[in-house]
C-alpha cells in the first residue's frame, strides 16, 4: 500500500551554492553510532570519508544499548534457529533472505568488534552468552555486564579515530540532503564555528538512529529526533511501516526522573513481572512468560497496568542470586540506588515506552535508497529484518551488518568514478524568516503527549483522527518557517515524520506486532499482510 503526501518545502533553510563554504569529500557518513562507524571503516585508506554526527561520537542510541548482540556462537545453536526466532517475532512482515543473510554474518562481526579490542564479558575466557524475550536459545554477547553499547562505541571510535583518511565532524547538524537531478550528492550542514557548510560527496550514508523523542515516554537520548527519516523524505526516498516504533516493555518508572532503559537481559537471567498485587501475571499471557516478544509484554504491562490502576508493574530479581543479579547489571543497579532502590532485594517499578524505530527508509541488500546516491544503515532504515516486530540484540547486529554494506558497496562505487569532485549550482528561495513568537519547547512538549496518548502502544481510529488533527495544525504553522538553530530544525523534523507515522497507522486497519489497533484487534493477513510506503514527490530548485 502506497500512501501520498504533499512536501510543504524540499529545504529547510534558503541558501544558493554561489555563497556558501564547500567541502568535498568522497564518502560522506551522517551519524556516528554503530552502523555509521561500521560505514565509515569501510571507506578504503586511498579515499577519503568525513563522519557528521549532531552530538559527540559518544553520545548515540547505540551508546545507551544495555543488552548486547545477537548471534550463533553456542555449538548447541543454529542459525536456523536465530533465523526462525527472528521471523517469528516479526509477524509476517520479515524478508526471509534479509534474515538469513543477517544471521549468518552475525559471528563474523562479532569477532570483527573482538579483533577491535571490544571487552565483551566471559567465563573461564569463553564469551559469556545470555537469553532475551523471543530467543530460544542463549546467544547474546554483551559487555560491562548491562553496558554493551557503551563499550562497543569505545571500540568503534578508538579504531575509526585511528585511520588518518577519516575525519569527523561533531557537533554538527545536518539540514538537508542535496539532490540535483535526482541524485543524492551530499548535504548541506550546519555549525557554531563554521555557520552553513555545502558538503559534496560521491556516496552519502545515512546512520542517524530513531525517532524515540516523538513520544513522552521512551528509552531514547534526546538526540533521537528523527532526522534522518525526515532528511531523506524530503530528499524524495521512500519510507515504509512508519506505523512499526517498538515499545520496550521495562523503562523505570519514578515519577519525574528521566526514564531509564531496564535491559531485557533481567529477565532473560531470571526476572519476574508483577503487577501492584504481587501477581505474575506474564504466566496466564503467554507459554514464554516473561521471556515472550516484546509487543506482547508491553501490552500486557498496559493491560495489567490499567487493571489494577497503578502507574508501573514491577520486576522482581529478589529470587535470583543477589551477588550474581548485582555483578551482571552494575550501570542499572548504579541508577537505582539513586532512588534508594537495591535490585537484588527491592522490587523495580518499570512501564513501557517508545524505544526502537522499526519503519524508515527503504533499503535494499547494498543499503541502497531509491535515491541514487543516497545509502542507508541502521535505525533509521526499513531492511526487512525486523518485521513488525524487532527481536531484541538484532539492531546492534543489523546496524554492524548493513553499515559494512553500504560502506562497501559505497566504497566500490567511488572506485569506479576516480574523477574530481565539482559543486553544483544549488539554491533554495521563498523562506523567510517569521516575526510571530513560537514557543518551540511547548510545542515539541505538545507533539510527545499526543503522540504518546493515541498514537502509543494502542491505537484507535478515534485516537489517530485526534492525533492527525493536532499535528497537521502544528505543521501548518511550524513548517513554513526558517529557523536558525537545531532547535527548531528538530522540531520541524519531528512534526514532518509525525505525520508520516499516524498516516501509516490509520491506514494500516489490523493489529499485527507492535502495532496495536484496538477496533482491529485481530491480524488480517488477507488485506493488510504487506508493507505501507509513503514518497513525497519532491521538486528541486537549481
Amino acid at each position: 500500500m502506497e500512501l501520498d503526501y504533499s512536501l510543504p518545502h524540499r529545504y529547510l533553510v534558503s541558501f544558493h551554492s554561489k555563497q556558501q563554504a564547500h567541502y568535498f569529500v568522497d564518502f560522506l557518513v551522517i551519524g556516528g553510532g554503530v552502523a555509521g562507524l561500521r560505514a565509515a571503516l569501510a571507506c578504503p585508506p586511498d579515499t577519503t570519508a568525513l563522519v557528521i554526527s549532531k552530538d559527540g561520537l559518544a553520545q548515540s542510541n547505540s551508546a545507551y544499548a544495555q543488552g548486547g548482540i545477537a548471534g550463533v556462537l553456542d555449538p548447541d545453536d543454529c542459525f536456523e534457529s536465530h533465523i526462525e526466532d527472528t521471523i517469528d517475532a516479526g509477524k509476517g512482515l520479515c524478508n526471509r533472505k534479509v534474515v538469513e543473510q543477517v544471521v549468518r554474518e552475525a559471528p563474523r562481526h562479532i569477532y570483527e568488534l573482538v579483533d577491535w579490542d571490544t571487552q565483551f564479558d566471559r567465563i573461564d575466557g569463553d564469551l559469556d552468552l545470555t537469553q532475551e524475550g523471543g530467543h530460544s536459545r542463549r546467544r547474546v554477547v554483551h559487555a560491562l555486564g548491562d553496558a554493551t553499547g557503551k563499550e562497543l562505541m569505545r571500540a568503534m571510535i578508538a579504531t575509526a579515530r585511528s585511520k588518518e583518511n577519516l575525519t569527523f565532524w561533531e557537533n554538527t547538524f545536518t539540514l538537508d540532503l542535496l539532490t540535483y537531478e535526482g541524485r543524492c550528492c551530499g548535504a548541506l550542514v550546519w555549525n557554531s564555528e563554521r555557520g552553513y557548510t555545502m558538503v559534496w560527496a560521491k556516496a552519502t550514508v545515512l546512520a542517524t538512529g530513531g525517532a524515540g523523542q516523538l513520544f513522552r515516554e521512551t528509552t531514547n537520548p534526546d538526540i533521537a529526533t528523527a532526522d534522518g527519516h525526515a532528511l531523506a523524505f524530503r530528499a524524495g526516498a521512500q519510507l515504509r511501516d512508519m506505523e512499526m516504533m517498538q515499545f520496550h516493555p521495562t523503562v523505570l518508572y519514578i515519577a519525574g526522573s528521566a526514564r531509564w532503559l531496564i535491559t531485557e537481559a533481567m529477565r532473560g537471567e531470571g526476572a519476574y513481572l508483577r503487577d501492584s498485587n504481587g501477581e505474575r501475571y506474564m504466566v496466564q499471557e503467554h507459554p514464554q512468560a516473561e521471556l515472550a516478544p516484546r509487543d506482547e509484554v508491553s501490552r500486557a504491562s498496559v493491560r495489567q497496568m490499567k487493571k489494577t490502576h497503578s502507574a508501573s508493574v514491577f520486576l522482581d530479581l529478589r529470587h535470583l542470586n543477589a551477588g550474581h543479579v548485582r555483578k551482571r547489571f552494575p550501570m542499572i543497579a548504579q541508577v537505582c540506588r539513586k532512588f534508594g532502590l537495591d535490585i537484588a532485594e527491592d522490587l523495580i517499578p518499570v512501564r513501557p515506552g517508545a524505544h526502537y524505530m522499526i519503519g524508515g527508509i527503504c533499503v535494499d541488500s547494498d543499503g541502497k535508497t531509491s535515491v541514487p546516491g543516497l545509502l542507508a544503515a541502521g535505525e533509521v532504515t526499513s531492511t526487512g529484518l525486523h518485521g513488525a516486530n524487532r527481536l531484541g540484540s538484532n539492531s546492534l547486529l543489523e546496524g554492524l551488518v548493513y553499515g559494512a554494506q553500504a560502506g562497501e558497496y559505497a566504497a566500490r562505487k567511488i572506485a569506479e568514478n576516480p574523477e574530481k569532485l565539482t559543486p553544483c549550482v544549488l539554491e533554495n528561495r521563498g523562506l523567510d524568516d517569521l516575526e510571530e513568537p513560537l514557543n518551540i519547547t511547548d510545542v515539541r512538549d505538545a507533539l510527545r503527549s499526543v503522540m504518546w496518548r493515541w498514537v502509543g502502544i494502542e491505537r484507535d481510529r478515534t485516537g489517530l483522527h485526534q492525533a492527525r488533527q493536532s499535528v497537521d495544525f502544528w505543521c501548518q504553522y511550524v513548517l513554513p518557517r526558517q529557523f536558525s538553530d537545531p532547535e527548531g530544525w528538530q522540531l520541524q523534523n519531528m512534526l514532518t515524520v509525525a505525520q508520516l507515522i499516524i498516516r501509516s497507522a490509520n491506514a494500516r486497519e489490523e493489529t499485527r506486532g507492535v502495532h496495536y489497533r484496538s477496533d482491529f484487534p485481530e491480524t488480517d493477513d488477507q488485506r493488510m499482510k504487506g508493507h505501507i510506503s509513503i514518497q513525497a514527490e519532491v521538486s528541486e530548485r537549481c
